[in-house]
């Protein structure tokens, strides 16, 4: 995808093993493998698999969403584990259980496997996630309370985070169910699993709670570019190093993610060529300003926007209401502005 976006200036040069020959996956480089799953769709099918998960299993994306995950099981597979796994779903019940699946190729292989409900705030379950790993010869009894342990860290962000988001939705239209638009979804995810990968390191290079969110945008604003942009289309990106604590910039990476997104998409119909520019800087008194902005169609003056008839209109107003923050939408000689102010010292709601 030549041409799809330039880099002005980044507090962090783009890591070149972030794209691969199967298109961007924020998961690509996460150890373990993850499932989304839809109760509310016929036999609970798969919504969502990460890259980890076509690594360990050999199925691709195309061969798994839509199905319901039985399919890795087996004649070996032991009856006990399943009726556990079927037991704790059908009950909206946290399970760990270590069983045989088969790869794509069909060698089997043991699987610790970790399913949570996502619950949203009326009580009703929207998603189920899993969190999977492999087990080595030896690992399955050497290395148990470790194992659980980070595969549990996974999954206790995954499932809070998503629970936010549809949270959000909810409030702003009680009418309105949950999306099953599996590309918004899968985006969305990866948009979290880019700042969890942003967590990691900072862990290990100062145990801090705030993460740089200049690498953060950085790695963010050019998969969207990647996955979104095509021939012609630039992005130019001009960032100073900030930092957010995690909740923020939770909040803050979803805003942007949809407003990328949404320019990529739309700015630039029947257009051959684009430019989409995203600015990001320290506020004097603290907190931090983004701002997005493009020189294609623009966003007509009569209409609404961020727009409380779709989910990303709706996503975004939560967002920014919970960073106690302001979005001014500005309209130039050619294009669109996105200002998105961020205060210091945030409480997140």
């Amino acid at each position: 995808m030549a041409d799809t976006f330039t880099t002005t200036q980044t507090e962090t040069a783009q890591d070149d093993t972030l794209f691969n020959d199967k298109g961007f996956d924020g998961f690509s480089r996460a150890k373990v493998a993850m499932v989304l799953t839809n109760p509310n769709l016929d036999d609970n099918p798969i919504v969502y698999v990460n890259e980890a998960f076509t690594r360990t299993t050999g199925y691709a994306r195309s061969a798994s969403i839509g199905r319901n995950c039985r399919f890795l099981q087996g004649e070996d597979t032991e009856k006990a584990a399943v009726d556990l796994l079927r037991s704790a779903i059908a009950n909206d019940k946290n399970v760990a259980v270590d069983i045989l699946n088969y790869k794509c190729n069909g060698a089997p292989f043991m699987n610790r496997l970790i399913v949570s409900p996502v619950i949203d705030k009326s009580g009703k379950t929207q998603y189920f996630i899993g969190i999977q790993k492999e087990l080595r010869n030896g690992e399955r009894d050497a290395s148990a309370e470790q194992i659980n342990e980070q595969l549990m860290e996974v999954q206790n962000r995954v499932q809070s985070d998503l629970s936010m988001i549809i949270t959000m939705i909810r409030q702003q239209s009680a009418a309105t169910s949950v999306p099953d638009d599996f590309a918004a979804l899968s985006r969305r995810v990866e948009t979290l699993q880019l700042l969890y990968e942003e967590m990691k390191l900072a862990d290990q290079q100062s145990n801090s709670d705030c993460i740089q969110m200049g690498s953060f945008i950085s790695r963010l604003a050019s998969a969207i570019a990647h996955t979104e942009g095509r021939s012609g289309l630039r992005m130019n990106m001009q960032i100073e190093p900030v930092e957010m604590q995690i909740e923020a910039a939770t909040r803050i990476g979803l805003v942007v993610s949809e407003v990328l997104t949404n320019a990529f998409q739309h700015a630039f119909d029947r257009m051959d060529a684009g430019l989409v520019e995203i600015r990001m800087s320290q506020l004097s008194a603290g907190g931090l300003r983004l701002i997005v902005s493009d020189d294609g169609i623009g966003i007509p003056a009569s209409a609404q926007w961020p727009s409380s008839e779709t989910v990303g209109g709706r996503i975004i107003t939560g967002l920014i209401e919970g960073l106690e923050g302001t979005l001014h939408l500005g309209r130039g000689a050619a294009g669109s502005f996105v200002t998105i102010d961020v205060p210091a010292g945030t409480s997140v709601t």
